[in-house]
């Protein structure tokens, strides 16, 4: 009995071990997969899934086959149950092994062929005669302002980083490339840097846009959702009345329309009235006739493009005084002259004088520099 005991759990042990070998390498496949195809490493459940998928289809294929064959299973037996719960605790860690394992294999092969670090078209020849330019990012990693930050686990992967591109090709080129590059790889969402003329990057800050409804409602108005049914034309942006519904209508306020699904619709209102509205009411919308936003549109271009919006102080003695607003290399939607005088989109020909607020809108890189000039004497004036 003993002797047979023994065999018993040798085999069980051994069906274990085969389990965990079959669903980590089914994992570890579909992982380097994954990160080949998809250049991103495969999401963690997704992996181990797969991996106990294998081992639930042996299992049940076994069972099933067990009571066609010999008209009964031992499911409900408890060393049954024992090695079936052994086998999946034992598949779910090989699974996630496999997972690390294949990512790993996947971007290192990745890196040599070209996918990852190198270029595609960096072919082995090219390297080995030395025709690539090597690039390292610096160990420090900095926010964008007006940009909400990135992970600082994504900024740690960035610090130190190495990639190999192409010789002969221009800093405009290679920046562009480097930008590229760290959006589809790291899933940075804006991207500013500083290349030498050698190649050599001594700057890079990372941000993301920030994402929801919230950036794009202007000061003083919150977004609320009431039960309502918006006219079938309606569509987000335009002006609509909000009734009351009863036998006698009341109006409540003036919204603007944001979304609408099924019976709730979103609205923005003034934060006064926010309150007025109830979540357990339902309401009538009546929309008028269209009316220039200039404002919400303004805010929905710049949330959707690459460029942000800055206020830069033009300092006494610095590089900006004098220049005029066409030679910037920014756009200026507006100047605030130190009496607090307000030019909203100012001529090209008007000259920035020191105590002048700027308010620029450009990508992040020709920001910071301009921010430079008109800030410190040394700085040269982007242009």
């Amino acid at each position: 009995m003993a002797v047979l005991a023994l065999e018993s759990l040798a085999a069980a042990v051994t069906g274990i071990l085969v389990f965990a070998v079959i669903a980590g390498s089914i994992t570890a496949l579909t992982a380097f997969a994954y990160r080949w195809y998809g250049h991103e490493t495969v999401p963690e459940g997704l992996a181990v899934l797969v991996g106990l998928s294998v081992i639930a289809a042996w299992l049940n294929t076994d069972a099933a086959l067990q009571e066609a064959i010999v008209g009964n299973s031992d499911l409900l037996d408890p060393s049954v149950a024992a090695f079936t719960v052994a086998a999946f605790v034992a598949g779910g860690v090989a699974s996630d092994l496999g997972r690390r394992g294949g990512d790993r294999l996947a971007a290192d092969s990745l890196s040599v062929t070209g996918a990852r670090n190198i270029d595609a078209e960096v072919s082995q020849l090219v390297r080995a005669a030395g025709r690539v330019i090597r690039v390292e990012l610096p160990e420090e990693i900095d926010d964008i302002d007006g940009y909400d930050p990135v992970p600082e686990e994504t900024k740690r992967d960035l610090a130190g980083t190495v990639f190999l591109f192409p010789r002969r090709i221009t800093v405009a080129e290679l920046e562009r490339r480097i930008r590229t590059r760290l959006k589809d790889d790291y899933g940075v969402g804006h991207v500013d840097l500083s290349v030498a003329a050698d190649g050599a990057v001594d700057y890079v800050a990372v941000g993301s846009r920030a994402a929801g409804i919230g950036p794009t409602l202007p000061p003083g108005s919150a977004a609320v959702a009431v039960r309502a049914d918006p006219a079938f034309s309606a569509s987000p942006g335009d002006r609509v009345q909000v009734f009351r519904d009863g036998p006698t209508p009341e109006r409540v306020t003036t919204a603007e329309l944001r979304a609408a699904v099924s019976d709730v619709a979103t609205l923005a209102v003034d934060e006064a009235d926010a309150a007025t509205l109830d979540p357990d009411d339902a309401y009538r919308l009546v929309t008028l006739p269209a009316e220039a936003s200039a404002d919400r549109e303004f805010a929905s271009l710049l949330r959707a493009a690459d460029e942000t919006m800055a206020a830069v102080v033009v300092e006494a003695g610095s590089d900006a005084v004098g220049r005029t607003v066409g030679s910037l290399s920014v756009t200026v939607a507006a100047v605030t002259t130190a009496d607090g005088v307000t030019e909203t989109v100012p001529e090209p020909d008007r000259a920035l004088a020191p105590g002048d607020t700027v308010y620029a809108v450009a990508r992040p890189n020709a920001l910071r520099e301009f921010e430079g000039a008109a800030g410190s004497p040394e700085a040269e004036v982007t242009s």
